[in-house]
C-alpha cells in the first residue's frame, strides 16, 4: 500500500528554519547591545529569544504540531510536576544557611559583602591542605 497522506512540508520548514536563524541574529544582537547593562532586562530579552527557538523546535522539527491529544497526557502532567517542584524547593534554598557553622558560613555564598578574605588564618587551614602542604608545581 501506499501512503497517500504525504504532504510536502518542506516549504513550511524553510519557514521556520529562517525563523529560526533570524531569531539567533537577534540574540546575538541582544548579547552584544546596551541592553545587557540592565541584567534583568537583558536576560528576559534571551531567555524569550530561547524559548521562542525552543518552541520552533519541539513543534515542527519535533512534529508535536501534527501528534494526537496523547502529547497533552505526557506535558500537562511533567509540567505541573516540575512547577510544584520548584515551588517547593524555593524556601529550602532560601533558609539552606541558617543552621551552618560559623566556619562554613564564613565561605556561604549568600551575601559577597560579608566575606573575609582568604588571608585569615582561619580560613587558610581548613581543608584537606594548608598553605604549607600544598604541592607546588614545578619543584623537585
Amino acid at each position: 500500500m501506499s501512503d497517500s497522506h504525504y504532504v510536502n512540508r518542506t516549504k513550511l520548514f524553510s519557514i521556520v528554519f529562517f525563523l529560526l536563524v533570524g531569531l539567533t541574529a537577534i540574540s546575538f544582537a541582544v548579547a552584544g547591545s546596551a541592553l545587557m547593562d540592565q541584567p534583568v532586562r537583558g536576560w528576559t530579552a534571551m531567555m524569550v529569544i530561547s524559548c521562542a527557538k525552543a518552541l520552533l523546535v519541539i513543534i515542527f522539527f519535533m512534529h508535536l504540531k501534527w501528534e494526537s491529544t496523547w502529547k497533552y497526557v505526557l506535558t500537562i502532567p511533567a509540567a505541573v510536576m516540575s512547577t510544584l517542584l520548584v515551588l517547593i524547593l524555593i524556601p529550602d534554598i532560601g533558609n539552606r544557611t541558617d543552621d551552618y557553622a560559623p566556619t562554613r558560613q564564613k565561605f556561604a555564598a549568600s551575601d559577597l559583602n560579608s566575606h573575609q578574605s582568604l588571608d585569615d588564618t582561619d580560613a587558610i587551614h581548613h581543608g584537606p591542605f594548608s598553605n604549607q602542604d600544598q604541592p607546588r608545581h614545578g619543584s623537585n
